[in-house]
């Protein structure tokens, strides 16, 4: 590994643990030329399916669409960013675990949906709202009225 510092080629890996649940490795190193510290971190990289849209074109998956648009659907609703990144790696566990090279725009939604509503009912008819193009309020109130159905956990 190159010092990031003097940019030697010769490092010592003075400390390995696992990190972020096991999916990624840190390392301190120290150069052996300048005696500088740092870390580095090692991670599996995983080819993620591309994604089928509604109209059929197929894109790159991006974790940051997940998260701006849960974002959106969470503004001003009492939910912590530790909440939020947790919920977006848990799509992106979902997407990653279903194996197929290719995963349907819809799937990804219904996921996020799921996710959201665990999280926040506000939250989730915001984005069901814009997701499944509720036309008027007849649809709002059949999904309200779904939220208000289902049991709560405690």
């Amino acid at each position: 590994m190159r010092c990031p510092f003097c940019h030697a080629e010769d490092t010592k890996v003075t400390d390995s643990r696992l990190a972020t649940d096991g999916l990624e490795v840190r390392r301190r190193r120290v150069c052996l030329e300048c005696n500088e510290r740092f870390t580095t971190y090692e991670i599996i990289e995983v080819v993620m399916p591309r994604v089928v849209k509604r109209d059929g074109t197929r894109v790159s998956f991006d974790e940051g669409k997940i998260r701006n648009g849960m974002l959106h659907a969470l503004e001003k609703r009492p939910v912590s960013t530790g909440d939020l990144d947790e919920a977006v790696k848990n799509v992106v566990r979902k997407i990653r675990s279903s194996g197929e090279k290719e995963i349907a725009s819809n799937q990804i939604g219904e996921w996020v949906m799921d996710e959201l509503k665990g999280l926040d009912d506000v939250a989730y008819v915001r984005f069901a709202s814009v997701y499944r193009r509720f036309q008027d309020l007849d649809a709002f109130r059949a999904e309200i009225d779904k939220l208000i159905r289902r049991p709560r956990k405690k």
